[in-house]
């Protein structure tokens, strides 16, 4: 045994002596087979497809009924530019829109704000006002397309946008699909995009679900993202456990507020990262579908089944891409859409090869959409349900993703809740320390990623990238001064008003944001009346 290992490391120096464990260290037998799973319930655990604790899959038939919803994610520039590029993307046969916005519009600054500087339209569309939102859509039919946002901090008030861009088309909310990220405990355990402290932005959290079930039912009023908590370097574990706590976070809160659990939960949905090892992403949507089910009926008493199934989005790992040998990450990305198709996702994005050095190109995100195309069409994954159900190797990895996601559930619970442990730096610490590990693993050579640590070419290769003009921000800049100039300021300022007096009630928010949107407000505007009452967050070093 010892001369075959010798022999495999003289042939490739990368093989060598080596622990068989996931990318997040769970260690791996040679082989599974009954005695993996001896004394489990098969019939509790798995159940049939599209039947609780839907295991293997929320529908009975699911992609033969119905492919995944393919999407790709886009903004840049104006909302001009991108409105361009949606139609680029439903012309080439995507089914979903997803957009991002610029850094400012994330973090609810104007684009002539003084900290937009140099910042507009650059990772995403700017979008200030009204205006900019019925550019973005202009010549798309809301009532006929799904659409995603990535807004989080000031989502209320870009949904707000959304649904008046929707009445000056004339859509009625009842017809409106689609989901608004808006997981702020995310922002505070990862990815650090914020405008007010936990409490009040969770109470706008809550604003929006009780809106949503009222107004406009077809739509996801939270994406619970555990999507940026794996991309800051969370383990598979960290990822399924972290979010889901916020999900139940986010239940626990509409329920204090007095809403019926089954009248919003139905209306929570999830995004989860496909990262590169294939069967541990895979038995992690397994877990968390599980999981959410048992919870939802066992621990929270909801009643409707639609409660029980956990909706999710995927997209592949952009931190698993890489600038050296870019064209490796087309690879990367198949792999990785494949494993969210071969876990049951209900949306997918595929990245683009370009995404580690700017925003993609046209060329780039067409074959990152053919991708999905490929496997929807060529590879027959979704002729079956659920094909690796019944795995040993997968249902054990299931259950042991299943296990490291309750014992954090029982530390959190412990230390007072997920705002507590936001607040103590515990979720912050976690990732920081698993994201170590790997970097470590890495310059050991114990992880191997290919084109960096491994098989390195000493020319890099150059391939086109997406550029934003300069001139975007003075374009951006100056539509938004002359919208300013053109709109009733008595009429901003009554509706900025009203706003800034109904966040120091308990009265829903949404109303009085949507009339200010309407009035003319811009994001900033509508953003800064309610600072005074629920202050600025600022975050608690921990390390």
């Amino acid at each position: 045994m010892a001369q075959m290992k010798t022999r495999a490391a003289a042939q490739d120096p990368y093989q060598g002596e080596r622990e068989f464990r996931t990318i997040s260290g769970i260690p791996i037998e040679e082989t599974y087979g009954p005695e993996s799973r001896a004394g489990a319930d098969v019939a509790r655990d798995l159940g049939e497809p599209g039947q609780y604790p839907y295991t293997r899959g929320i529908h009975r038939s699911m992609y033969r009924g119905r492919l995944w919803t393919m999407r790709q994610f886009a903004g840049f520039g104006t909302a001009r530019e991108t409105n361009k590029r949606f139609h680029y993307l439903l012309e080439h046969g995507q089914t979903g829109l997803s957009v991002a916005f610029d850094m400012p519009t994330l973090m609810g600054y104007d684009s002539d704000h003084a900290k937009s500087l140099g910042e507009v339209g650059r990772e995403g569309v700017a979008i200030d006002s009204i205006e900019d939102m019925d550019a973005l859509f202009a010549g798309i039919p809301l009532g006929d397309v799904s659409t995603s946002m990535t807004i989080n901090g000031p989502a209320p008030i870009i949904w707000a946008m959304y649904l008046v861009a929707a009445e000056h088309q004339q859509v009625p909310w009842d017809r409106l699909r689609g989901t608004l990220q808006a997981d702020i405990l995310k922002e505070y355990i990862a990815q650090k995009e914020w405008i007010y402290p936990p409490e009040p932005a969770m109470r706008l959290i809550v604003d929006m679900m009780a809106f949503a079930a009222r107004h406009v039912p077809k739509w996801n009023s939270v994406s619970v993202s555990g999507y940026h908590i794996r991309e800051a370097g969370s383990t598979a574990a960290q990822e399924l456990a972290f979010t889901l706590a916020d999900g139940f976070a986010y239940v626990e809160a509409g329920i204090k507020a007095g809403l019926d659990v089954d009248a919003f939960v139905p209306q929570l949905s999830f995004f989860f990262n496909s990262h590169i090892d294939f069967f541990e992403e895979i038995a992690k949507f397994r877990a968390a579908r599980r999981i959410w089910a048992r919870h939802l009926k066992e621990h929270y008493g909801a009643k409707d089944p639609r409660s029980w199934t956990l909706r999710f989005h995927t997209q592949t790992a952009g931190c698993s891409l890489t600038a050296q040998q870019p064209d490796n990450n087309i690879v990367r990305t198949a792999i990785e859409a494949l494993a969210a198709v071969l876990g049951g996702t209900q949306s997918l994005h595929t990245n683009s090869m370009d995404e580690v050095l700017s925003l993609p190109t046209e060329k780039a995100v067409k074959i990152a959409l053919r991708t999905q195309q490929i496997l929807a069409f060529e590879t027959g994954v979704g002729n079956t349900v659920d094909p690796l159900g019944g795995s040993y190797f997968i249902e054990t990895l299931t259950d042991r993703l299943e296990a490291e996601a309750e014992d954090y559930f029982r530390q959190i619970e412990e230390m007072g809740g997920v705002l507590a442990g936001i607040d103590n730096g515990f979720f912050q610490r976690e990732i920081a320390e698993a994201s170590y590990r790997y970097q470590q693993e890495l310059e050991r050579h114990q992880q191997i990623q290919v084109g960096v640590n491994a098989f390195v070419e000493e020319e890099a290769e150059s391939i086109p990238i997406l550029h934003i003009d300069p001139d975007v921000e003075r374009e951006q800049v100056g539509a938004l001064t002359r919208f300013k100039t053109a709109r009733a300021a008595d009429r901003v300022a009554e509706a900025l008003d009203r706003v800034a007096k109904t966040a120091a009630t308990t009265e829903n928010l949404m109303y009085p944001i949507i009339d200010a949107v309407r009035a003319g407000a811009t994001e900033g505007e509508i953003a800064d009346a309610m600072k005074p009452v629920f202050g600025v967050y600022r975050e608690r070093p921990v390390f």
